[in-house]
């Protein structure tokens, strides 16, 4: 499956990396993350961000 996980667009959030179909920045999963928050904890805080893109996003983070 191709699916987009991150988008950016000047319109939206001034064209900062956001999960695709969201206005959540990929910047907040990561600030979650290092706060030690779980992963579960930010998809509770960010419903339109899907836990495969969440998943997929920290994958591709984690290989390059």
């Amino acid at each position: 499956m191709n699916r987009e996980i991150i988008s950016s667009d000047p319109k939206i959030m001034n064209g900062m990396l956001v999960f695709h179909r969201t206005r959540v920045p990929v910047a907040i999963l990561i600030q979650h993350l290092s706060a030690e928050d779980s992963l579960e904890t930010f998809l509770d805080d960010f419903p339109s961000v899907t836990k495969e893109q969440a998943i997929i996003f920290l994958e591709q983070l984690y290989l390059c």
